[in-house]
């Protein structure tokens, strides 16, 4: 096989693409269309939990499609009742709508917040954000979303999303009005960087929306379904918020998310909310393998730890090489190389058969599947050390 230009040229352009077709993948590793092999720690954006084309998701998907591929969200099916069961039985919330992205759970997760509000509090309708999170890319999720590069596209904006700092109740207190409605964060911002909010401030923004019947909305299209080595990011905190949503890894590599709320804040009237493809059994029936597999005995407890065995390679690096930071939580970590070369580091480490994200020009981040094995976390070091010390010479 070879790259087709005309056929590239087909699409439109939304991102700088290098000239290579990916054309098989396998738990931790792709092949492009001449052959060559990727160890990839970037798993489409955090996507592929179980790693690429894992046999849990491929017999579900053809045994699903098999039997029925979608009724219309006018009808039940047993995948969407079966899937929203299990994000019931383990997490604080009653309720389950699902979407095809995370940008349409949180979407989704605004209205009802708004419809809350118009019901319980005076037709309050703000809800409180923070500096550099991302929400996605529909209208109201830009708005609501800190990502600076948003500021001035698409004008102008839904309103009604001030902005507090993350880490700063201080900040999020002087932004409660009458108009309030919600406040809404990512328990680990990932587009920014992997900052995470820390527990202590989820404990007290917690308390504080208690005290100013607020909402708490987390953002756990990233953190959700094991990443942090918890089933959910918010749990780390040992706190119950009144609004989740999930996407990512929760259909582990197809279209699938979810928003999930408290009975008390599941208020939308029939007609409220909707989507053509929403729930078909052929995504939750993948959903519910992924669950299986993440709810499986020790397999949180192995993200865990894999999870540290990767901040203590990365620090180890870091220091070796005078590098910058490492944070994140479980299998979401960030290296700081103190220096913006990160776009050039991945560009060497893809040479070299390495896969890495570069959020920031100073940032790299790494995503891994949930499976993946101290072995390969041990040849994507090495990789990732001859790509830093390529990019550092003179």
């Amino acid at each position: 096989m070879t790259f087709d230009e005309c056929a590239a040229q087909a699409l439109m352009e939304i991102t700088s693409r290098p000239p290579l077709v990916f054309v098989r993948g396998e738990g931790s590793w792709l092949w492009d269309h001449t052959g060559k092999r990727y160890l990839d720690f970037v798993q489409g954006w955090a996507v592929n939990c179980l790693g690429h084309s894992p046999p849990a998701i491929v017999d579900a998907l053809a045994r699903q499609a098999r039997r029925l591929i979608t009724p219309s969200p006018a009808f039940y099916n047993a995948p969407a009742m079966q899937l929203a069961r299990q994000i019931v039985e383990h997490s604080a919330f009653q309720r389950v709508f699902f979407t095809n992205s995370g940008a349409e759970a949180n979407e989704g997760a605004i209205k009802l917040a708004r419809k809350w509000g118009a019901l319980h509090k005076a037709g309050a309708y703000e809800i409180i954000t923070f500096e550099d999170s991302f929400h996605g890319r529909t209208l109201a999720t830009m708005s609501a979303s800190g990502k600076p590069a948003f500021r001035d596209l698409f004008e102008p904006k839904v309103p009604g999303f001030p902005k507090a700092r993350l880490n700063d109740l201080a900040s999020v207190e002087r932004l409660v009005s009458a108009a309030t409605v919600a406040v809404m964060l990512e328990p680990i911002q990932g587009e920014s960087g992997v900052l995470p909010a820390t527990d202590a401030f989820l404990r007290d923004l917690r308390a504080l929306t208690r005290r100013r019947n607020l909402l708490l909305v987390v953002d756990e299209i990233q953190t959700g379904v094991g990443r942090t080595g918890r089933l959910w990011g918010y749990e780390h905190a040992g706190i119950e918020p009144d609004i989740m949503t999930l996407g990512k890894m929760l259909g582990g590599g197809v279209p699938l998310a979810a928003l999930a709320a408290t009975e008390g804040v599941s208020c939308f009237a029939d007609g409220d909310q909707g989507g053509t493809f929403n729930g078909n059994p052929l995504m939750a029936a993948v959903g519910c393998a992924v669950m299986a597999a993440v709810l499986a005995p020790g397999f949180l407890e192995g993200v865990a730890a894999r999870g540290a065995y990767l901040m203590e390679g990365l620090s180890h690096l870091s220091a070796r090489l005078g590098l910058g930071e490492v944070r994140g939580r479980g299998l979401l970590a960030a290296l700081d190389l103190n220096q913006a070369m990160a776009p050039k580091v991945t560009e060497i480490a893809r040479d070299a058969g390495l896969l890495l994200n570069a959020p920031r020009p100073n940032l790299l981040r790494f995503m891994p599947a949930l499976n993946v094995s101290t072995e390969e976390i041990d040849a994507m070091l090495a990789l990732l050390e001859g790509s830093l010390h390529s990019a550092l010479e003179p």
